[in-house]
């Protein structure tokens, strides 16, 4: 993931214009487009957008373990269940962790056979992703722009969150596993508003995928999946001070607001 291919050149036009650089400190915006999305206000772009099946070839390529998920199917979910709590936001098969990939011949035969599928990257594998509200990721990204050391992939799940991916921390060996406690996983994840670190038995979205909302998952200008992943702590000192920041900006609503973003626990165990 070293080098950066076409899809970042891509994200990368209209920033460069008059800069000298992709990456100066600024907030950068997301590149909206295909079905049930919006064009970002002065994104601009030669020719089309990436498709869904370049994105999530990309994604394998860059070394994201992908697997098949569900969609919004009108008001509700494309998977069989009743009532489905989080409709187009899970994985199709419960194998999910054990299905994922990169093989491109399986990702093409995904794609092939299941074209308006969403697909999720496992975390705790080749990267973690740390997850946080869109407000706290504008900010962290000023400071975050300025050092490319601790700035890798960033995508925004609609206008809600967005997720800095980085370098795992899960090992092979599960003597040295160490829980956090900003471990989460998708079914608990409303229960956790401030910083969710997906790590082990955990996954997001990838671009771009749909949500129920009509918005779409989509990656930032110049910040696309073939970055170099940086060390997770750095980013999350960053992020960290950012919740804590915009915390603190938000009017009091009668209750004792949470001062320190790192205490955001989570039930350990697996995902769905």
């Amino acid at each position: 993931m070293a080098g950066r291919s076409r899809l970042s050149g891509w994200l990368r036009r209209g920033a460069d214009s008059g800069t000298g650089s992709a990456r100066q400190a600024r907030p950068a915006r997301a590149v909206r487009g295909g079905r049930g999305s919006r064009t970002a206000r002065g994104a601009h772009q030669d020719g089309p957008a990436p498709s869904r099946d370049e994105l999530t070839r990309l994604a394998a390529r860059a070394g994201f373990p992908l697997a098949p998920a569900a969609h919004p199917d009108g008001f509700g979910c494309s998977c069989d269940r009743v009532g489905c709590p989080i409709p187009g936001l899970h994985p199709v098969s419960p194998a999910w962790q054990t299905q994922a990939t990169t093989d491109p011949q399986r990702v093409d035969h995904w794609l092939r056979t299941q074209p308006l599928a969403n697909f999720v990257t496992v975390t705790g594998v080749n990267h973690d992703v740390l997850d946080v509200p869109a407000e706290a990721g504008r900010l962290a990204l000023e400071k975050l722009t300025a050092d490319e050391a601790t700035l890798g992939p960033v995508a925004a799940l609609g206008e809600e969150r967005m997720l800095f991916f980085t370098l795992t921390r899960a090992t092979a060996d599960e003597d040295e596993w160490w829980p956090c406690a900003l471990d989460s996983h998708p079914e608990t994840a409303d229960e956790h508003p401030g910083i969710r670190w997906h790590c082990r038995g955990s996954y997001v979205l990838l671009p771009p995928s749909r949500l129920p909302s009509g918005d779409t998952v989509t990656w930032l200008d110049a910040l696309g999946p073939d970055l170099p992943l940086p060390d997770p702590l750095p980013v999350l000192d960053i992020l960290a001070d950012a919740c804590a920041r915009t915390a603190a900006d938000e009017p009091d609503q009668g209750t004792d607001p949470d001062p320190d973003p790192y205490v955001d626990p989570a039930p350990a165990g697996r995902g769905r």
